[in-house]
């Protein structure tokens, strides 16, 4: 019986991924209306198997090796897969015509490019030799890996360099008491920096009859830093987690649903 059900599973995908989607491209040809019906339909289905797997106990569809709802995601996997070769695709073509036209940013563009065939170059040839993308049997860097470590990683400290002065410069334009929002995040801004950093004891240094008073106050800061992290920090970030939560499960609703269909790509009368 189980391999009854297993052979179920394997079929019912292969017939709602891998037939459907052929003869909907075949019947697209002479029914336009069947290029937009097919994809609500396979949405559908592969938005409620998931769900179905949760309350329906059976072999073939809720199996944690060989249901339906497992090999989807492998599925998603493959998936994924076929969509980095388009995404490299579409980069290459926007660059590259962007790069032509001389439009506003095109030298960025050829930069991108050429970062993008370099390091692709260097790891399909590791792929080819059979070296890979990392350290090469007597211990000495690729190609692939040189330029990351020369290359990549010091342009990515650097970005984050210029994102900390970013973000002081966001911090100091919310960091002002226009109302009581703003001076509710000022005052426990400025005291968890303060509970982080041994500010007390630094500037009681030049006086070590206050140093005992100092400690104190630092570890009460701290304290106090915790207890804000911990209670208020804590129920904002889970209240934004549960609202992103319900967010996420009405999108997937109506995408499931067919409501929202601005993911087929299509034109507005079609």
């Amino acid at each position: 019986m189980s391999g009854l059900d297993l052979s179920f599973g394997k079929v019912a995908l292969f017939v709602c991924f891998g037939l459907l989607p052929i003869a909907g491209v075949l019947l697209g040809l002479r029914a336009p209306g069947i290029r937009r019906q097919g994809p609500i339909i396979l949405a559908f289905i592969a938005g409620i198997i998931p769900i179905l797997s949760l309350y329906i106990p059976k072999r073939f569809i809720a199996h944690p090796d060989m249901g339906m709802s497992p090999r989807l995601d492998q599925y998603l996997i493959i998936v994924a897969g076929f969509a980095l070769p388009l995404g490299i695709v579409n980069v290459i073509q926007n660059s590259s015509r962007k790069a032509l036209r001389r439009e506003a940013g095109w030298p960025y563009a050829v930069v991108l490019l050429v970062g993008l065939f370099v390091m692709g170059s260097f790891g399909i040839y590791g792929a080819w030799t059979g070296e890979g993308i990392g350290f090469r049997a007597d211990g000495t860097s690729t190609a692939f890996k040189w330029m990351e470590d020369n290359c990549f990683k010091p342009l990515q400290a650097t970005t984050f360099a210029l994102l900390a002065f970013f973000m002081a410069s966001a911090a100091f334009r919310a960091f002002r008491a226009r109302n009581a929002e703003a001076t509710i995040l000022l005052v426990a801004g400025v005291l968890v920096m303060m509970g982080r950093v041994p500010l007390l004891e630094f500037l009681a240094t030049p006086f070590p009859a206050l140093m005992p008073g100092a400690a104190a106050g630092s570890q009460w800061l701290g304290k106090l830093t915790e207890w804000i992290m911990d209670v208020p920090n804590s129920a904002a970030q889970a209240g934004i987690i549960i609202g992103a939560a319900l967010g996420a499960a009405a999108m997937a609703i109506r995408v499931i649903l067919g409501i929202e269909r601005s993911y087929l790509g299509l034109g507005k009368g079609e």
